[in-house]
């Protein structure tokens, strides 16, 4: 499943040459993620008030063409891999004309609420058995 965010670049995340900010990337792919739960039926709140957070480990970024201000793009976001402890997912970047201007992903591992390393079939078989079924089983490493 692919989930599809819409992103219009607000001003303050350009830098001196108008261009969008690295920064920014982490936070479009976090809107990316909240999303991505929302679409298949678990809103990101409902995950943390069971007691279940999801910690950042890895983070990469590929920086295809610029992003502008002034400018729509469309963020598909995938889960592309997914176990008891860690889930990976891969963000696509499109601009107005369909070109492909940034590719992320980010592996996240699941916290208790002490923020100590999970496994989630053992504390919440309903949250892992609805991203099971959603992960991206065609995708492919270009």
């Amino acid at each position: 499943m692919k989930s599809l965010t819409t992103i219009e670049p607000r001003y303050q995340e350009t830098d001196q040459m108008g261009v969008i900010h690295h920064s920014v990337y982490a936070v479009w792919f976090e809107m990316g993620r909240v999303k991505y739960c929302d679409d298949i039926g678990l809103p990101f709140k409902q995950i943390e008030d069971s007691g279940l957070r999801l910690a950042m480990i890895d983070l990469h970024s590929i920086y295809k063409k610029p992003a502008f201000f002034g400018y729509q793009y469309k963020q598909y976001t995938s889960l592309i891999d997914f176990s008891r402890i860690r889930m990976t997912f891969r963000y696509e970047i499109f601009n107005e004309q369909d070109e492909l201007v940034h590719i992320g992903q980010s592996e996240l591992v699941w916290l208790d609420s002490h923020l100590k390393p999970t496994n989630v079939l053992k504390t919440n078989k309903y949250i892992y058995d609805l991203f099971s079924k959603h992960v991206d089983k065609d995708f492919k490493e270009k």
